[in-house]
């Protein structure tokens, strides 16, 4: 099959106006509720960090092990799925997708605090991931035909703010049910006998968010389809396949690239309150209010930012402009990701973690963005499920198990995490560099392709 640059005329949108976009405050309102959503889901996906020491503690296993429940059972599940789900986002109903996957990931989230063993908490992990695998193809493929692309950075970076959001609730809303939970020593509910307050934790985050599935089927409507390759049929596994690999430069290379810098930000933060604790005494609870204050000012400040620069320069006429970012946050904030974990004082460490956070946020929205402006609609399901292929098995699964795998077997010492951060900054960045600056003429060329297709 080929595929043609010449524009498509769309087939009548609902409310009789052939492509038209929905109306702004309801566009709007239904990316603040899938950004609502997003930060449930980073909320159930990284509490864990929190509870690093009591699950080790209760359940028996080492930084390798901890590592994996992010690694190799989270992330590793949520990309495999993601790709059939994302397949379901470019045909089917998005609104019924996401409903589903949130009442499935918050049910497994509670089930984690119902586990006794390591497997068994490997399993309930790996449902996580099966059900937040539903969320960012069928979002980002839906903001796109709530907004024009003029409009779509900055609406996929107010999606991205559950990133921050919900790393910062995680952590101060997760520290401070920790600091309370812990109070007891054990809690004995019927049927369910004795729990700990590790796991009382994820009964806690977890059950509410079945709420959130509800109010995805009664608020929203699937929306229109903008921008078709093809209007009659869904495009087959076979042609969606070869137009990915003929333009691997940016679907392969650019997305490695952009996941190994992310992987320097998920191995970090799934270790965070065992690096604090360790190097600067903190309890969950102090590390939960210094992390979650960070992510609430520099990390939404971050995405916020380049949000607002991405869709400057795309109306500048920058065909490359997403990418252009990507690399200048890696190179502004590598100094800091080498320095917070060396400096002997704990303001400072957080001070210039701040700077860290802030470059690295400007990752999520950015990327998304990415996708979706070098991407006809057709294809914009599985081209962000692609990109989670590459971020949650290089990213999310490499960088915590880098992590743990430095600690134990390279330094054979949990206490030299600091230099563990270290190096893992210096493994990711330069493969990350090297990539994007490969990727970006492609990409250049992706989006000016797209763009016929919509004009």
């Amino acid at each position: 099959m080929t595929f043609s640059i010449g524009k498509k005329t769309d087939p009548e949108a609902p409310g009789g106006r052939s492509g038209a976009w929905p109306r702004p405050r309801y566009a709007w309102a239904v990316v603040a509720l899938l950004m609502i959503i997003y930060t449930v889901a980073f909320i159930d996906r990284q509490i864990l960090a929190l509870l690093v020491d009591p699950v080790k503690r209760d359940l028996g296993v080492t930084d390798l092990q901890f590592g994996l429940l992010t690694g190799l059972s989270f992330g590793l599940f949520y990309t495999v799925f993601g790709i059939p789900f994302a397949r379901l986002a470019d045909n089917r109903s998005r609104r019924g997708l996401i409903a589903g996957g949130i009442a499935l990931w918050s049910l497994a989230t509670a089930a984690c605090g119902l586990v006794r063993t390591f497997p068994m908490l490997f399993l309930a992990r790996m449902g996580v991931g099966v059900g937040e695998a539903t969320l960012t193809p069928a979002a980002n493929s839906m903001i796109c035909d709530l907004f024009p692309p003029s409009r779509r950075g900055r609406a996929i970076s107010l999606y991205t703010l559950g990133i921050p959001f919900g790393s910062a609730l995680a952590f101060l809303f997760g520290g401070a049910v920790i600091s309370y939970v812990d109070r007891v020593d054990a809690y004995h509910l019927p049927l369910l006998g004795a729990l700990q307050g590790w796991q009382m934790t994820f009964l806690i985050v977890g059950l509410p968010g079945v709420l959130l599935s509800l109010a995805m089927m009664v608020l929203v409507r699937e929306p229109h389809r903008h921008g078709r390759v093809q209007t009659d049929k869904a495009m087959s596994v076979a042609d969606a396949a070869r137009y990915f690999l003929t333009r691997w430069r940016f679907y392969v290379v650019g997305f490695v690239g952009i996941a190994f810098l992310s992987a320097l930000g998920y191995g970090s933060v799934y270790f965070i309150a065992a690096f604090y604790g360790r190097i600067h005494g903190f309890t969950p609870g102090e590390t939960g209010l210094a992390y979650g204050l960070v992510q609430l000012s520099a990390g939404i400040g971050g995405i916020l930012f380049a949000g607002w620069l991405a869709d400057k320069w795309v109306v500048a006429g920058h065909q490359d402009a997403h990418f252009r970012i990507l690399i200048l946050a890696l190179i502004l904030g590598a100094p800091f990701a080498l320095a917070y974990p060396l400096v002997g004082s704990a303001v400072l460490a957080i001070a210039l973690m701040a700077g860290s956070i802030f470059f690295t946020n400007w990752i999520w929205g950015t990327a998304y963005a990415a996708v979706a402006s070098a991407t006809p609609n057709d294809l914009r399901g599985q081209a962000t499920a692609i990109y989670l292929f590459a971020i949650n098995l290089i990213g999310m699964g490499l960088g915590p198990t880098l992590v743990g795998l430095f600690t134990t077997h390279i330094f054979k010492d949990e206490q030299m995490i600091d230099l563990a951060y270290v190096y893992l900054a210096l493994t990711c960045l330069p493969v990350a560099l090297v990539c994007l600056l490969v990727a970006r003429p492609a990409f250049a060329r992706q989006c000016a392709a797209v763009q016929k297709i919509e004009a």
